[in-house]
């Protein structure tokens, strides 16, 4: 176990440790003999300036953990005043946020090879599909007797569950995931938002009047259950009526009712998701984890988690009782510095809004296959993808994905999974995924 752990640290020591000093600031740079030689060190100590001037813009701090190197914590510096309270206890939230990057990295790699969309072959695929899980996406499913009368369930999901996928792996470039809060008023980002290809917006956050600072463009927008009630409201946000929507819960009757009769022609979906644990939370993160599925490249805006801004505001209105704030902001500068997502910061003296000395893909895949093994990942550390298929199952009625029209990265993801549809499962103690494989 040591040597595995041993194993990931190194993986990661070019780019993760770069990325400790980095938040840090360099100090004493011999602490870190117990895990590598100092020439490797050596050549991050050269660029301690640069470093440091990153932090300067950062302010925040991460530390490792005792002896497990997969560990870290990350603070916020101590005069950060806290804005939510815990609606049980009452208690401020905290200003240190722990966090394991073995299964940051691990279980991101998975999303970006799984699709985050429900599908009836997936309910079908999965043992016991409609009986145990398909009930729970349906409000009040509870009632439904675990669908034992299938009709019914299929009735009430049939407007939002498409047989299979309608978007791969990989199938659009650069995208851009815009959040609701105060800073974008800052910057006006407006024209730089719309030259992405795909844009995903949440919940309610309106376009006109704030053109100049979020932009037009609008594909994909995520809903939680509140925003899912008001359909007929939502699909007005967008001029073109063409966005794509999301809802992350539970499909209910007044949604059903509204896509009949207003009517609404805009796809609307269920999301499908991996399991984060008490990671992170909220439509943000589930927004960043269905543009992992479908993109190349993610950025972010609207989510600035630079400790200097002090404002808990959204650009359109009052802020709302939300969820951890803080903690959400510390796992998207992780996520940032694990090179998954490039947050957009009017906080940021650099105009191209770089992040120096985040880990390469050659590091984050070394990392990621040391990570496997350590968590003990299905499939650890095969080149092979479909050994991380806990359930297979070869459906007579699919046929192979069209990668017609496709891009190249697209089409090469498919050629790599021998056209499998990799579907995460939902609390799966391996992080295995369930895959639909196509006819013969």
């Amino acid at each position: 176990m040591r040597l595995l752990q041993l194993g990931f640290f190194l993986a990661l020591a070019s780019g993760l440790s770069a990325l400790l000093i980095y938040i840090t600031g360099v100090s004493d740079l011999r602490t870190c003999d117990q895990f590598t030689n100092e020439s490797r060190f050596g050549s991050i100590a050269v660029s301690t300036k640069r470093f440091q001037e990153s932090v300067n813009g950062l302010g925040l701090q991460a530390v490792t953990t005792g002896s497990d190197y997969c560990k870290v914590t990350i603070n916020f510096p101590s005069d950060t005043v806290p804005k939510w309270k815990d609606p049980k206890t009452g208690e401020l939230e905290g200003l240190s946020f722990d966090f394991n990057l073995c299964e940051a990295v691990a279980t991101w790699e998975q999303v970006r090879n799984s699709t985050t969309i429900l599908t009836s072959e997936f309910i079908d695929a999965l043992p016991n599909g409609w009986e145990d899980y398909a009930w729970r996406r349906i409000n009040k499913g509870v009632l439904l007797n675990q669908c034992k009368n299938k009709t019914l369930c299929l009735e009430k999901l049939s407007l939002v569950l498409p047989e299979t996928p309608p978007y791969v792996p990989r199938q659009f470039d650069r995208c851009a995931v815009i959040g609701n809060s105060g800073d974008l008023l800052k910057t006006k980002f407006g024209k730089e938002i719309d030259d992405y290809d795909v844009v995903i917006r949440e919940n309610g956050a309106p376009i006109k009047n704030y053109t100049e600072y979020v932009g037009k463009k609008s594909s994909f927008r995520l809903l939680n259950r509140g925003s899912a009630k008001a359909l007929d409201k939502v699909v007005e946000l967008d001029e073109t009526r063409q966005e794509v929507l999301m809802i992350k819960t539970t499909i209910h009757d007044i949604m059903n009712k509204m896509i009949r009769e207003v009517p609404i022609n805009n796809p609307v979906y269920l999301m499908l998701g991996a399991s984060f644990g008490s990671a992170a939370k909220g439509t943000g993160l589930k927004a960043l984890e269905f543009a992992l599925s479908i993109c190349e490249s993610v950025d972010m805006y609207g989510f600035t988690v630079d400790p200097g801004y002090k404002e808990w505001t959204r650009y359109f209105s009052e802020s709302r009782q939300g969820h951890t704030p803080l903690h959400g902001r510390a796992y998207y500068q992780m996520m940032e510095c694990l090179g998954l997502i490039k947050i957009h910061s009017p906080m940021r003296a650099d105009p191209s809004r770089t992040v120096h000395s985040v880990p390469s893909q050659r590091t984050i895949t070394a990392a990621r296959i040391a990570s496997e093994k350590l968590l003990r990942r299905v499939g650890a550390g095969s080149e092979d993808p479909l050994r991380a298929c806990s359930i297979r199952k070869k459906l007579a009625k699919r046929k192979s994905t069209s990668v017609s029209g496709l891009r190249k990265a697209a089409v090469d993801h498919q050629n790599f999974v021998k056209g499998t549809i990799m579907y995460p499962l939902e609390h799966h103690p391996g992080h295995g995924v369930l895959c639909t494989l196509p006819k013969d």
